[in-house]
């Protein structure tokens, strides 16, 4: 993609001047996508959670559905209104369709050739990418297209995907991204950008327009152009939603805090209430580690090798010759969130959470990023195991 960095600052909303869809327009923007040879990936509801999924028409969005978050909480429900991105982040990202949880890298039939995959060579274009997605999708770019070497296949789908991203203004439970300096309005690059705004005759899209390759697409979806009283509410209503989120990540250098904060009572803490599912890493939209799996046929002629998500959370994800560096639950944790937080920005310049909350979210216990964050500042207690439990 080319480069379209907007210099807008997280939370601006709209720019004056920006083109206005209805809500059919949406289904219209699915199908010049679709004829443009796009795989068109957005929102829908299913299996009581709102996930990504391809779409054929715009008849499988969420209109009306909302969600409910807290830690260790996530609830659908109807809202009294059709909104169709009047919900937060849900289980997955997008994070599965550039770096796939699963992936063959060869195959070899015992002649001494080895095979490649072909690249499937599919385009997909993103409907409904949030802020903090939309920084994660940069941080992927960066880990995974920018390194040594670079990874060809990842590369190219990168290179095609076309993003359509929305601006946020009904932050969610778990969401922290203001203070990521990632959301709630969409930056970055982007080839169109929609705010939605709600009246009594449906949701409207005021759109931005980020590449040329967007002003084409746009060009063929009939559209409107928004007063200037309506983008200066679309912009009020971003900031808004900036000054009501819940949570925030500490306003200190927390490269450094973790850095010297090894030995830590908190890590005791959480240690007691982690699971080590590797949840948080599953859902994370940044999280990249992968691990490489041999396998065969029953007569052993036929041999692939998959390369699949991996997580610190995993004991052997530390294995090397004599045993696992990291043994126990305390050390996996301190190991993730120090690399999330802190050593990220040594290897690629930036913070490794864009402040989705996901991991808060679909943590079994409910441990939640930000507090952990606030406790080794101490600007929270530490929570330790209940004095009460257990007695008579």
């Amino acid at each position: 993609m080319e480069d379209t960095a907007h210099p807008e600052t997280p939370g601006t909303g709209p720019a004056e001047g920006e083109a206005v869809l209805e809500r059919r327009g949406l289904d219209r923007l699915i199908a010049v996508l679709r004829h443009d040879g796009y795989r068109v990936i957005g929102p829908t509801l299913d299996d009581n959670a709102i996930v990504l999924r391809e779409l054929e028409s715009g008849d499988r969005l969420p209109d009306g559905w909302g969600v409910t978050t807290a830690p260790g909480l996530y609830r659908v429900h109807r809202r009294d209104d059709a909104a169709v991105f009047g919900h937060s982040s849900g289980p997955q990202s997008w994070k599965q369709y550039l770096h796939p949880p699963r992936r063959q890298l060869w195959s070899t039939d015992g002649d001494g050739d080895f095979e490649t995959p072909p690249d499937e060579e599919v385009a997909y274009a993103f409907l409904g990418v949030r802020g903090c997605d939309l920084a994660a999708i940069r941080v992927l770019r960066k880990v995974l297209c920018e390194g040594t070497p670079a990874d060809g296949r990842t590369a190219a789908l990168f290179s095609r995907l076309f993003i359509v991203a929305v601006d946020c203004t009904e932050p969610g439970g778990v969401c922290f991204c203001a203070s990521m300096g990632t959301g709630p309005g969409a930056h970055g690059e982007y080839d169109l950008r929609l705010t939605e705004r709600l009246g009594d005759g449906g949701p409207r899209y005021l759109v931005d327009v980020g590449t040329s390759r967007g002003a084409d697409v746009l060009a063929r979806v009939p559209h409107g152009t928004a007063a200037s009283e309506e983008v200066e509410r679309a912009a009020q209503a971003v900031c808004a939603a900036a000054e009501h989120m819940g949570r925030h990540m500490p306003d200190v250098d927390l490269r450094e805090l973790l850095r010297t904060a090894r030995d830590a009572e908190v890590w005791d803490d959480v240690a007691s209430r982690c699971l080590t599912c590797g949840n948080c890493t599953m859902v994370c939209p940044t999280c990249f580690c992968t691990t490489v799996e041999d396998v065969t046929d029953l007569s052993g002629t036929h041999a692939e090798r998959w390369q699949r998500w991996a997580s610190c959370f995993e004991p052997e994800y530390s294995h090397l010759h004599g045993g696992d560096v990291r043994e126990s639950g305390q050390s996996r944790y301190r190991q993730w969130i120090s690399h999330k937080l802190g050593t990220w920005y040594d290897q690629f310049g930036s913070s490794g959470c864009v402040g989705c909350g996901r991991c808060i979210d679909w943590c079994p216990v409910g441990i939640d990023i930000t507090e952990e964050a606030a406790r080794l500042t101490g600007a929270l207690p530490t929570i330790g195991p209940d004095p009460t439990e257990g007695s008579g």
